[in-house]
């Protein structure tokens, strides 16, 4: 897949059936909307193009709310090259940015820079300054700068409920702890990334040695508890794991922030250092604090084999399939 950082006329250049979006978490609508955008591509005889925005948008024009993130930008192109696109523009989103027109972004993102002969969105598509620009806009620039423009509606959710596939939703039930219904909406495992640091080291003295993976704190990370996961090494390696995500109230009275540790099942090794990936496949339990280490790993112990026991049948990352 070609990555274009900047906008710019592509030289040499080709024609595009284009779609739009910050595509945050490349989720089933998603791939709804990329996989009709192959198909009008392949009829016309153009190539597959995603525009989307680094950093989120949200995050420039109302900070105070701007949402955790299910995929960083690496991961956002890995998964968007993995479902067909063949050039996905990056636009550097920025304050001069969020004052372009709805005009200006048609003539200088999709006519000039990816010279778009056809661009396929949803039905709530806005953009421009203050999202004023919306599908009757753009199919009206497009009559003008020479593209075709296809509206289609929002997927509907697989378990039947009136909400439609989106970000938000799936950002709710990660935030709820519920990556049974985040893995069904995304269509793979929710998965966060991050090194592998130093930690207190205190698993190891009670023989429940974790990774502790550094989480940027703009991911979304699931609620605080503990989880049957997978963990991925940089080499394409796969491990059963017990996550545990929380405080560790057991052995801290007021920590500050949540952290995320990652014990791989039947594994002896060193991870300092590298760059880790994590898997949620489901919930074991909330977390809780214990009067004791005897009851903290006696616990512990009970997680680990309810952890193997759903990961014996548990599709791979590698291998899942909704």
């Amino acid at each position: 897949m070609q990555v274009l950082r900047d906008v710019q006329p592509l030289n040499p250049g080709a024609d595009h059936a284009v779609t739009i979006g910050t595509y945050d978490g490349v989720h089933i609508g998603h791939q709804a909307v990329i996989e009709q955008t192959r198909r009008i591509a392949e009829e016309r005889g153009l190539k597959v193009a995603v525009v989307t925005f680094h950093p989120h948008p949200a995050s420039i024009v109302r900070p105070e709310s701007a949402p955790l993130l299910l995929t960083d930008i690496d991961q956002k192109l890995e998964l968007l090259e993995r479902y067909g696109v063949e050039t996905t523009l990056v636009v550097p989103f920025d304050e001069a940015r969020a004052q372009e027109t709805s005009e200006e972004f048609v003539r200088d993102v999709l006519v000039d820079c990816m010279r778009a002969k056809v661009v396929v969105v949803g039905d709530d598509f806005h953009f421009g300054k203050g999202r004023t620009g919306n599908v009757e806009l753009l199919t009206e620039l497009g009559g003008r700068f020479g593209f075709d423009v296809e509206g289609i509606e929002l997927l509907p959710r697989p378990d039947g409920t009136v909400e439609s596939v989106s970000s938000t939703a799936i950002r709710r039930a990660v935030a709820g702890g519920d990556v049974v219904t985040a893995r069904e909406l995304l269509g793979r495992y929710h998965e966060v990334r991050g090194p592998v640091v130093e930690g207190d080291r205190r698993g190891r003295t009670i023989g429940f040695p974790t990774a502790n993976v550094a989480v940027a704190r703009d991911r979304a990370l699931p609620a605080d508890a503990v989880y049957a996961g997978w963990y991925i090494r940089p080499d394409g390696t796969v491990h059963p794991t017990a996550i545990n995500i929380g405080k560790r109230p057991t052995f801290y009275e007021h920590a500050e922030h949540s952290l995320m540790e990652a014990h791989l099942l039947d594994f002896d090794g060193d991870l300092y250092g590298e760059r880790a990936r994590v898997a949620f496949v489901e919930l074991l339990r909330s977390e809780q604090r214990f009067d004791g280490i005897d009851a903290l790993k006696a616990q512990l112990a009970a997680d680990i084999e309810g952890a193997r026991e759903i990961l014996a049948t548990a599709p791979r990352p590698d291998r899942f399939r909704v």
